[in-house]
């Protein structure tokens, strides 16, 4: 079969022929791909800040936001028949009797960094015509969400980020409503993340760089979504433009800069949610007496957060059938093109636009 797979040490990305896989577990389910999303992440893994091969292999293949099609089905498995369209999850948990995450089922919160994941660390991606997952790691989904559903895995970043936002809001038991958020960036994680946050009821605004009119800006505001640049709108003035301070920050840029200047806008008992790695060197100067007065002083909490679990996953199915609901055509509208396997190399450099998406298939239904 063919799958786009990365080779070491060269790091050249190629459509390799490979073996078809085959079921070695009755609890294990064969997947015919039919789409695979294209991140940051693929191109930290060709820049080679990411990326390492199965055990005694030469070449990872990639890929590790994916929608398929169940083709075959081990006697064990339950929930799963011949036809049904999943989504897999990306990280297997580390062997590691010491780490409690990972033996309670939360390789998410994985304390040992040796757990693997599927197109990034240690275990082949679903950038392939057909891959096999145990029935565990697959999550159904309803076959309306067939041209959106790639957008799963992008999206369990912001449910993994608003489950832990409940638990530490829950220190504020007289607040009776979501207030305000703002999102940092404008690319998938950040429009997904919108989204999210607006069906959790907080007004919305997406704060990023370009100016309008351009195409993220355009998918923001016909959300319901306002659109800022920082361009043309700096962080003091924000605060301002938005009629006050906000009380979460969802930051999806990787850009440290913006991350830490966005503290000016948040109100106290506010939340900084940090999704992005940093991509690029850039100066930071930090003034340590000022930040930690603005979180110690003000009760606000940032954290970090990364991957996600099986009920983010579940979670994500769910909000997709949600927006679709609410703002029809909008999820199809964050899938800029499509391409064949043979240019995942290109899509990964490519410049513009917001989500790309490699398909094994024609595009249907």
């Amino acid at each position: 079969m063919k799958a786009v797979a990365i080779t070491f040490p060269s790091r050249e990305v190629r459509v390799l022929d490979v073996p078809e896989p085959r079921l070695h577990s009755p609890t294990e389910v064969k997947v015919r791909t039919l789409e695979v999303g294209v991140c940051g992440t693929d191109q930290e893994i060709l820049k080679g800040d990411h990326g390492v091969a199965p055990q005694g292999e030469d070449h990872l293949i990639l890929g590790h936001e994916c929608v398929g099609e169940v083709v075959e089905v081990g006697a064990h498995v339950q929930g799963l028949k011949v036809g049904d369209l999943v989504v897999p999850r990306v990280r297997r948990p580390c062997p590691h009797t010491r780490c409690p995450a990972c033996r309670h089922g939360h390789p998410d919160f994985c304390v040992t960094g040796d757990y693997t994941e599927r197109g990034i660390q240690g275990a082949h991606g679903f950038c392939a015509e057909f891959f096999v997952e145990d029935a565990a790691y697959l999550h159904r989904a309803e076959d309306e969400l067939r041209g959106v559903a790639v957008l799963t895995e992008p999206l369990t970043i912001a449910e993994k980020g608003l489950r832990e936002l409940v638990h530490i809001q829950s220190r504020l038991p007289w607040k009776p409503t979501p207030g305000k958020a703002l999102v940092l960036g404008a690319g998938p994680v950040a429009q997904l993340g919108a989204m999210a946050l607006m069906r959790a009821g907080y007004e919305t605004t997406v704060y990023s760089r370009s100016p309008k009119p351009n195409e993220k800006a355009a998918a923001s505001e016909s959300m319901g979504v306002p659109y800022v640049s920082s361009k043309e709108v700096t962080v003091e003035a924000l605060k301002q433009r938005l009629g006050g301070g906000v009380d979460i920050i969802y930051e999806a840029t990787g850009a440290s800069k913006v991350a830490f200047d966005s503290l000016k806008v948040l109100e106290e008992n506010g939340v900084l949610i940090f999704t992005g790695v940093p991509g690029r060197e850039e100066p930071l100067e930090l003034h340590g007496d000022e930040v930690l007065g603005q979180l110690v002083l003000g009760n606000r909490v940032m954290f970090g957060t990364v991957n996600a679990s099986d009920s983010d996953f579940s979670a994500a199915l769910e909000d997709l059938a949600r927006f679709r609901a609410r703002w029809p055509g909008k999820l199809e509208q964050l899938i800029t093109q499509r391409h064949p396997p043979s240019e995942f190399a290109k899509v990964v450099e490519a410049k513009g636009g917001i989500k790309h998406v490699i398909t094994f298939q024609e595009h249907a239904r």
